[in-house]
Order: structure tokens, then C-alpha cells, then sequence
């Protein structure tokens, strides 16, 4: 009986081979799938917001994340300051800025430019 047992467990110290890497595929493939469908595109929004954020200029009407609609008054290295009423201004931070606003009131996404950026 105990010929089976010692004949069934692999030898003491080695590796199991092609086995163990195989048993690392499914991991690998759920992380490339990861990877193209969450990371990447994050990371290129991302890098967009913050290209939108180094763009921007006196004049223009922006939405912050809290929900203020405004026109930037002046722009600093990190503080922005947003006219939201008649002779009413705030000052937020840059990273503040959730996008900016069209003609109607509403909310322009960032533009993407699919060809450029290889998606």
C-alpha cells in the first residue's frame, strides 16, 4: 500500500514541471483581460482629464465635480477662480474641474481621438 502513495506524490524537492505553469495560465489571461478592458482605458481618461486640466484658460465655462457651474476668472498653478454668480467668485483647486460646459448649459465630455491614441 505504501508503494502507491510514494508512487503517486511527486519526488521530494522537484518542481512539478509544465504542470505548475499551466496552472498559472488562467490567472495570466484573467489579468490581460483586466488589463485591456479596465486599466488601459482608465489610464487614457485619466490622461485626457489631465491634459483638459492643463488646458484650460480664462473665459471658459467648467463644471467642477461638486456640481458649480462657472467661468474661470483666473488661473493659477493649482487654484482656479470661478465666477458662479453676478460678482460671486470661488476658489477651488484645479483637480476641482469635472469638465466643461457647452452652449446650452450641458456637460462636453473630453473628446477622444480613437486613432491616436491606438483604441
Amino acid at each position: 500500500m505504501t508503494g502507491i502513495a510514494y508512487a503517486a506524490a511527486p519526488a521530494a524537492g522537484g518542481s512539478m514541471g509544465a504542470g505548475g505553469f499551466a496552472s498559472f495560465i488562467p490567472l495570466i489571461l484573467i489579468f490581460v483581460v483586466f488589463y485591456f478592458l479596465l486599466i488601459r482605458p482608465q489610464q487614457k481618461q485619466a490622461k485626457l482629464h489631465q491634459a483638459f486640466l492643463n488646458d484650460l484658460k480664462k473665459g471658459q465655462k467648467v463644471v467642477t465635480k461638486g456640481g458649480l457651474h462657472g467661468v474661470i476668472l483666473a488661473v493659477a498653478d493649482t487654484v482656479i477662480t470661478l465666477e458662479i454668480a453676478k460678482d460671486i467668485s470661488v476658489k477651488v483647486s484645479r483637480d476641482a474641474i469635472g469638465g466643461s460646459l457647452n452652449k446650452d448649459g450641458g456637460t462636453a465630455p473630453v473628446k477622444k481621438d480613437l486613432k491616436s491614441s491606438g483604441g
